[in-house]
């Protein structure tokens, strides 16, 4: 299946173990609405710890995760904190309006993934106003 417009399939790097002991890792997320970022901050259990915002935020907009039928708080409550930590860079990479293209090394040959609307950015790279004393 490929990625449709606004939307994009993903491996979870663990995969929500289901009640029945049942692995889902693959899935698909759809873009965010506005509505999807505003309506979760009248929920009583954000207001009480807004750390839950990105649990309610993530059962709006992923759409699938393998045979589960409906994808909801509890849902992403049980996962682990490594697919959540993964489904929320991906939440911030389709939505921020970013680009990722597959490139290769013409050396090696190995491939990555380079984000051509953030040319010569690194994370690894400090800033020069961090490197000031």
């Amino acid at each position: 299946m490929t990625d449709l417009p606004g939307e994009c399939e993903f491996t979870l790097p663990m995969g929500y173990l289901d009640s029945s002991g049942e692995l889902h890792r693959s899935g698909r997320m759809r873009l965010a609405t506005a509505a999807d970022e505003i309506l979760p901050l009248r929920d009583p259990r954000v207001q009480a710890n807004p750390a839950y915002l990105v649990v309610i935020l993530l059962s709006r907009v992923v759409t699938r995760l393998g045979t589960v039928e409906a994808i909801n708080p509890k849902v992403v409550e049980g996962l682990y904190a490594s697919d959540l930590a993964y489904l929320q860079h991906l939440y911030n990479r389709l939505n921020s309006g970013s680009r990722l293209v597959a490139v290769a090394c013409p050396h090696c040959e190995q491939s990555f993934e380079v984000d051509i609307d953030q040319p010569g950015e690194s994370t690894a790279t400090p800033s020069i106003s961090s490197t000031r004393r």
